[in-house]
């Protein structure tokens, strides 16, 4: 197949190229920069230029192409106060994919996530998450919507990742606690430490995207999960062990002020399953757990330096 990737430059993305590369499916790539364009020209990919509000490029690239894995959003402003610009952004996005890929049957796979659905409780992919008006249910209505597409002729599915991919390379939530803890001196975690995320490896994250292109039916809410749930004191005792810094408690109250972003997440417990898609599409993780990624101590290098 001939597969518009969005986001193909990024963490995930740049694992989900060489896995369809390698599966012998032309990858189409959008690239906002010179940067991405050319690692992408690098990989194997035919280079699109443009962004998730080019929506004419959106539109024109995916009805040329035999489907679509959508992975772009625009974390940049997210993270800097306008999620909601951002999740408008991306609504708009899908949107536009659908309306390309109405009546083709062609397979749409949109990147979402499992933290936060049903905090406490194992979460499946039969659970599906309320809108309650918050600038989140904006994501949350998306993945909705398109699931909603298959009711137009769209072979859709919705690939909840975990909060958790993680990597050699990897710059997201495990790398920023290992910073926090090496600049705090302490490796911590919040009350008991006892609360889960779920995880999985780039990789394993990279071939259910494929897989999902090729075989998952119109309307599949996947989890890209390979371990329902990590406790967090043991991801803090693995980073204070290669740190050599002491393992502690945080309060609640003080986890803001502790973990700065990182606070409002880092206590979350939400642990999810992974049965139904394993069943689906044969997925089978094969790849380091997260406790043992940790332990290969490629996330506690710091850069060299010269004198």
């Amino acid at each position: 197949m001939r597969i518009f990737v969005t986001g193909a430059s990024g963490w995930i993305g740049s694992a989900v190229v060489p896995d369809l590369i390698g599966a012998g499916h032309q990858v189409v790539g959008l690239a906002r920069s010179d940067a991405s364009a050319a690692a992408l020209t690098a990989a194997g990919v035919e280079v699109v230029r443009g962004t998730v509000d080019d929506l004419d490029v959106l539109g024109s690239t995916a009805a040329a192409s035999d489907g679509v894995i959508h992975l772009a959003f625009k974390h940049d402003i997210a993270f800097t106060g306008d999620f909601q610009g951002a999740a408008e952004a991306d609504r708009r996005a899908v949107d536009t994919f659908g309306d390309a890929l109405a009546g083709t049957d062609r397979p749409f796979v949109l990147a979402s996530g499992v933290a936060g659905l049903k905090p406490g409780h194992l979460v499946t992919e039969r659970d599906m998450p309320t809108i309650d008006g918050s600038p989140i249910s904006i994501r949350v209505a998306t993945a909705q919507a398109v699931l909603a597409l298959a009711s137009r002729g769209v072979r859709s599915s919705v690939v909840r990742l975990s909060p958790t991919c993680h990597g050699e390379g990897d710059h997201g939530f495990m790398a920023t606690l290992v910073a926090i803890a090496r600049a705090k001196g302490v490796s911590g975690y919040i009350g008991d430490g006892t609360n889960r995320w779920p995880a999985v490896h780039r990789f394993d994250a990279a071939r259910l995207f494929r897989l999902a292109a090729e075989n998952a039916p119109a309307g599949s809410v996947l989890h890209g999960v390979a371990e329902e749930g990590v406790a967090i004191r043991d991801i803090a005792e693995v980073v204070g062990r290669h740190l050599d810094v002491p393992v502690t408690s945080v309060a609640p109250e003080s986890a803001a002020e502790h973990f700065a972003w990182l606070g409002a997440f880092l206590g979350l417990d939400a642990p999810a399953s992974n049965t139904l898609t394993r069943e689906l599409l044969d997925w089978q993780p094969v790849h380091p757990g997260l406790l043992e990624d940790l332990d290969k101590g490629h996330y506690f290098h710091t850069p060299a330096t010269t004198s």
